[in-house]
C-alpha cells in the first residue's frame, strides 16, 4: 500500500502528449517511491493522484505498447 507521498518540493512537468490548446493537460512529478499526476488547469487546487513507481512504470509500458489505444 502506498503511504501519502510528499509532493511539496516536487518538480512538476507537463506531459509532452498534452494538448497545447488548453484542453487535456496533465502534469506529472516523481518523488522517491512515487509518481504523482494532477490537472494543470486546476493549478494548485488540483488533487494529486499518487502511484507507486512500479505501477506508474507498468502503465507507461502499456501505453507505449498500445494496450490503451482506442480501437
Amino acid at each position: 500500500m502506498l503511504s501519502t507521498p510528499d509532493f511539496t518540493q516536487a518538480q512538476w512537468r507537463k506531459s509532452s502528449r498534452s494538448n497545447g490548446g488548453g484542453g487535456a493537460c496533465i502534469m506529472v512529478a516523481s518523488v522517491p517511491g512515487a509518481t504523482g499526476v494532477k490537472d494543470s488547469k486546476l493549478g494548485s487546487a488540483s488533487p494529486i493522484l499518487p502511484f507507486t513507481t512500479e505501477t506508474w512504470s507498468a502503465f507507461l509500458r502499456d501505453v507505449k505498447s498500445g494496450k490503451h489505444d482506442l480501437r
